[in-house]
């Protein structure tokens, strides 16, 4: 199984001293480590048991308030500027970090044994290693034999490119003849001469030298990393490229450390706060500096100072460090080990969300990470992959047009059948498949593309079954006789072309042409006869709007002296050394004229579920959703038309931009676009020139980029005009492309990003966005492995976005927010009392309060809300409540210097109040009551009341949770504080506790109470007003929705059917080439009497099995060959998502 890369040295980049070309020699070691080649281990592990302490704290103390405090605590081991004791830092410094490095280590810990266990990791480059059917391809190997005949084997790549249409390599003769012979393989010491390594998975280039002979060495030879072996028993190939150096993972990229958005500005903020400190800290030694020259002086001569200290400005250089200690409070350090946990929890909501499991694969969602949790609720910009993400690999035959009357009911279709056999036949005979038969009774098709699949799956079970080909004929069961077709010609598919066609003989001897292919092809090449058949099948063809793959069919009969007089001109087409390609499409065109239309077929490419649903929902939530894939551009239209991503309502406006290969400056712009409501851009890396065009009343927008459309002079303009369109698909990218497209959009948008893939083609996209999603599915675990988050479905997306994501970010901005209030309310009470005290530097509060405010007496209650709090339950019914997130206005900048306001004035309130009561205030008794202690107590308890009721107000979702931290927290705080000042903790520890009994003496007084509720009442009251007032001129979707009474807004979800359009999907993920390979019999394996002689005991219901590239499920299929009624047939509604 393939690990992804995360860490250490770079792939892609490239250092002076690489090599310029790789020298392999196979089974020699010693020769191969001269080189220094990488070995097949790649490592996943950050720590080890040696490096974790070291390591885990030089990157904790890269934070800024970490090192702060650190500096701080050596500061506090200075009598001479020292108030406090330094256990009022280290303790909660060592709570941070001991919190911090338990978290980081089980990450890692996580990490190495989720990762799966590497059988190959000893593999070095030279060895010959063998692999069996649907093993995964271990490092980039030459193929040298396989069990299949000539040397060539099956692999499926959508790994690398996504697509899961089988793919033929085959090795050189002189190497497929060693076969799997121990011994002639052990002694094969071919020396391979070829490039260096590089990321480029469509191109290899090298030399081969064996035996005094050198052999040409090519991309078709060639087994990649990643790539999986389908149909072969198996093979045996030469390690050329290993570990980091094979071209997958050179497309991978390295894996950054992903930070949030709120993180960065939280940084930023620390730094202003230690600004303000030190400005503070300034100013209260300024004062210092002036009372002692005016002041102070007067009590120099009773006070036993040494002769350096009597001088004002050094003391007020020392009261500044001692009040930089002292208002150290206001750079939190318990802010990063409350966030920390916060996003633990957040993590264990997904993980235990019930309504993100997936019974069918046993699979939970998990949380891979925990530093990205609110991040999900700021995410503008999703890249989606293709192939396993949004769809399920498996396509089933749907809905047929045969002779003007469609049919999409079984028992309607049989009846026609039998009238229109040929149909059948077609669909049998000429669905170039590799047939392998694994027991009796049971059929396994292997097909070259998906569409050709589920079309002989349907045949076989209308009860026309391919049963066996050779390289000339083809036999087939109909209806249970057995029927052979000679095979004479085959018109291969391309892309220009967009059909294939076949020429055959049936038993009676007629010439037949059959062809299948786009309609808008085909109906350009059907005898006039059919201009009517040809407009009511057209009609039929609106089973595109419905987002299924349609392809027409059309045959001809043939004269045999005709046909004669063809074959003699393609045989000499073919053997044609110049402009074979063209001499060859001018006779396919010739014959294929004339045809007869025998109507249509429509494929449902099936979706996963909810997928239609899901993307309605995140483009309500104004989340711009975008396909990155290796397919082709039809194929991922046709994907778009089944998502609901592509409508036919969709305004859509047209530029051309050229590009010269020349000067790629110039641009020629025709018809500016002067809106924004596009509707998709479709761009195609790997043509020669730069083509924008967005036409008005077209079906599609298409944008085909040269290979460097992403360097800095064309960049911009693709991002200017993505990002005008509403939809946004990226067709025939490499996994390296698929990197560069979000980087792009992050570097020029400076927006939110996140990728979900399935395959190992996108990790490196996972890993380049600030999230990454991996999607446990047909294509094995390793987008999973470098992900942040995973699941089984792409429709719990909406859930992690939507519910998960916008609650952590609600939860997390509401805790930053009333974190800095109470941390400023808390410690600017000190900077108040500067003024009052001489600037001595004496504090307030008893340095435990100091110690236990924050870690004790307010952080249960405020973790309690930031875990618990839901600010609404319609997530889903309303997605535009996701808005907030995106625009970042909970907390940003603004919203730091409101609460930090806030925090400002309560900490006057807070100390101003009790002080000008106490001026004049007395006990019961008729004592004095303003002794510093009792002034103490007076102000930390109105601090500790003021600051509770807050967090009430702040919170929008109460639970038993949050009562109990809230009024125990409150109840926590007077035990304490009553034991503190008790006489027993004073016996135990005189020096430590040295107030005996000020805290009842205080507490029990009627005046400290009446002074504790007007100072309560006064810090809230103000804020109770201005958010009635706020919500009531100013209010957020949020308390738009709360007041309303009325059932929930309907949103527009409901799908817009294509009814006018025509398109085909024919054969797009079918590859060029595979008709000279069937007709070749490279292909054909030794038959056997059970393969060709033996009907199944009952064709039209016999068990078998199709296999579309090893990814589609029997069960999946209807035994009919029809699919259940696809979901994107019916309309949605909100209540179906709410349902959902």
């Amino acid at each position: 199984m393939l690990v992804p890369w995360r860490g250490g040295w770079n792939p892609c980049s490239k250092s002076p001293g690489q090599e310029e070309e790789r020298h392999v020699r196979a089974n020699d070691r010693d020769y191969n480590e001269r080189f220094s080649y990488a070995d097949n281990r790649i490592k996943t592990a950050k720590y080890n048991v040696f490096t974790f302490l070291p390591i885990n704290l030089f990157e904790q103390f890269q934070r800024f308030a970490n090192a702060y405090f650190l500096v701080l605590l050596i500061l506090q081991l200075i009598p001479e500027i020292s108030s406090l004791s330094w256990f009022t830092t280290i303790v909660p410094l060592v709570l941070v970090l001991a919190i911090t490095a338990v978290k980081d280590a089980t990450d890692d810990y996580v990490r190495i044994y989720s990762s799966p266990n590497e059988k190959w990791m000893n593999v070095r480059v030279g060895d010959i290693i063998k692999l069996e059917n649907n093993q995964f391809v271990a490092a980039d190997l030459l193929l040298l034999s396989s069990s299949e005949p000539y040397g060539l084997c099956y692999i499926e790549t959508a790994e690398l490119d996504g697509e899961t249409n089988l793919k033929v390599r085959q090795a050189l003769t002189v190497t497929s003849d060693l076969g799997d012979d121990v011994s002639k393989l052990a002694d094969f010491n071919g020396e391979v001469i070829c490039e260096p390594p590089n990321n480029k998975l469509d191109k290899f280039t090298g030399t081969l030298y064996w035996k005094d002979n050198k052999y040409p060495l090519d991309n078709e030879k060639m087994l990649l990393r990643g790539c999986v072996l389908r149909n072969t028993e198996w093979c045996f190939g030469l390690v050329i490229f290993a570990g980091l150096q094979t071209k997958l993972m050179q497309n991978c990229g390295r894996t950054k450390f992903k930070r949030t958005s709120i993180d960065k500005l939280m940084n930023t903020l620390v730094l202003w706060i230690f600004g303000f400190l030190i400005c503070m800290g300034i100013i209260l030694a300024i004062g210092n500096t002036i009372w002692e020259q005016k002041v102070g002086s007067n009590f120099w001569e009773y006070l036993q100072w040494k002769e350096l200290t009597i001088n004002a400005v050094f003391s007020g250089f020392l009261t500044f460090w001692s009040y930089v200690i002292i208002l150290n409070t206001v750079v939190p350090i318990s802010l990063y080990v409350s966030v920390e946990v916060l996003r633990l929890g957040h993590s264990y909501f997904i993980n235990w969300d019930r309504r993100m499991y997936y019974s069918r694969k046993d699979t939970p969602a998990e949380a891979r990470t925990t530093t990205l949790n609110e991040e999900l609720g700021q995410v503008e910009f999703i890249f989606s992959d293709k192939t396993g993400t949004l769809t399920q690999n498996i396509m089933v035959f749907n809905k047929c047009s045969i002779n003007g009357k469609t049919y999409g009911m079984l028992e309607h279709f049989l009846l026609y059948v039998h009238t229109y056999r040929h149909v059948g036949i077609f669909i049998d005979g000429y669905a170039f498949v590799c047939l392998e038969e694994r027991n009796e009774g049971e059929l396994v098709y292997q097909a070259p593309s998906p569409d050709e699949g589920a079309l002989v799956t349907a045949a076989r079970n209308f009860g026309f079954v391919f049963r066996s080909r050779t390289p000339e004929t083809i036999t087939l069961y109909e209806m249970g006789h057995a029927v052979t077709y000679q095979l004479l010609a085959i018109l291969d598919f391309n892309n220009v072309r967009k059909r294939m066609s076949v020429i055959v003989r049936n038993p009676k001897g007629q010439l037949k042409l059959y062809s299948k292919g786009a309609d808008t092809i085909l109906f350009d090449r059907l005898d006039p006869s059919n201009e009517e058949f040809m407009f009511t099948t057209s009609e039929h063809l609106n089973f595109a709007g419905e987002g299924l793959r349609t392809l027409a069919l059309a045959y001809k009969d043939l004269d045999e002296d005709v046909f004669d007089e063809w074959m003699k001109k393609l045989l000499f087409a073919s053997t044609a050394l110049e402009n074979r390609e063209e001499k060859l499409g001018a006779l396919y065109e010739e014959i294929e004229q004339g045809m007869m239309l025998l109507g249509a077929t429509a494929i449902e490419d099936k979706l996963q579920e909810g997928v239609p649903e899901t993307i309605a929902c995140l483009t309500l939530a104004n989340i711009k959703i975008w396909v990155l894939t290796g397919d082709k551009l039809e194929t991922a239209m046709n994907i778009g038309y089944s998502c609901n991503m592509l409508r036919d309502d969709m305004n859509e406006v047209t530029f051309h931009c050229l590009i010269s290969r020349i000067n790629p400056d110039i641009f020629v712009f025709r018809d500016s676009p002067k809106n924004g409501n596009l509707a998709v851009l479709y761009f195609k890396i790997k043509c020669l020139f730069l083509l924008l065009c967005m036409a008005l009343n077209v079906r599609f927008v298409c944008c085909y980029l040269k290979a460097n459309a992403l360097e800095a002079d064309l960049e911009q303009i693709l991002v200017d005009v993505a990002c005008l369109c509403k939809t946004v698909i990226c067709c025939r990218v490499t996994p390296l492309q698929k990197a560069l497209v979000v980087e792009l959009i992050k570097r020029h948008k400076r927006a939110v990003t996140l990728a979900i893939g399935d395959g190992a083609n996108d990790v490196s996209m996972i890993n380049t966005a600030h999230i990454g999603v991996g999607i446990s599915g047909q294509e094995g675990m390793q987008a999973v492995l470098a992900s942040d988050y995973s699941f089984a479905q792409f429709r719990y997306l909406q859930r992690l976005l939507l519910v998960h994501g916008r609650w952590s970010y609600h939860r997390m901005c509401n805790f930053l927010c009333y974190f800095f209030y109470k941390n400023f309310a808390f410690t600017l009470v000190h900077f108040w009392y500067g003024f009052l005290c001489g600037f001595s530097a004496q504090t307030v509060y008893d340095q435990w309060f100091i110690t236990l405010f924050n870690i004790v007496y307010t952080s249960l209650p405020v973790l309690a809300m930031g875990l618990f709090d839901q600010v609404s339950l319609y997530s889903l019914r309303y997605p535009n409540l996701y808005r907030p997130g995106q625009l970042n206005q909970l907390f940003n900048k603004r919203k730091f210097f409101t609460c930090t306001l806030q925090g400002v004035c309560t900490s006057f309130i807070l100390f101003f109040i009790p002080y000008g009561a106490f001026m004049t205030a007395v006990r019961d008794d008729g004592t004095h009551i303003s002794d510093q202690q009792a002034f103490a107590v007076t102000i930390a308890t109105s601090l500790v009341i003021v600051v509770s009721v807050q967090i009430g107000l702040d919170t929008n979702y109460w639970t038993a949770v949050n009562h109990f931290f809230i009024w125990g927290s409150l109840a926590v705080y007077f035990a304490i504080l009553f034991a503190m000042h008790s006489d027993g903790i004073f016996t135990i520890f005189p020096n430590q506790f040295p107030f005996i009994g000020t805290a009842r003496n205080s507490l029990n007084q009627k005046i400290v109470w009446l002074v504790i509720l007007l100072t309560t009442v006064v810090c809230i009251m103000p804020m109770v007003a201005v958010r009635f007032i706020k919500a009531d001129l100013y209010p957020t979707h949020t308390d738009k929705q709360a007041s309303r009474r009325q059932g929930p807004q309907e949103q527009n979800l409901r799908r817009v059917r294509r009814t006018s359009s025509r398109r085909s999907a024919y054969a797009f993920a079918h590859q060029q080439g595979y008709g000279e390979l069937i007709t070749s019999g490279k292909n054909m394996k030794v038959p056997t009497s059970s393969t060709s002689t033996y009907p199944l005991s009952s064709p039209a219901r016999g068990t078998s099995l199709v296999k579309n590239s090893g990814t589609t499920d029997a069960a999946e299929t209807n035994s009919t060959g029809f699919g259940r009624e696809s979901d994107q047939n019916q309309e949605v509604t909100v209540e179906d998502l709410e349902a959902r």
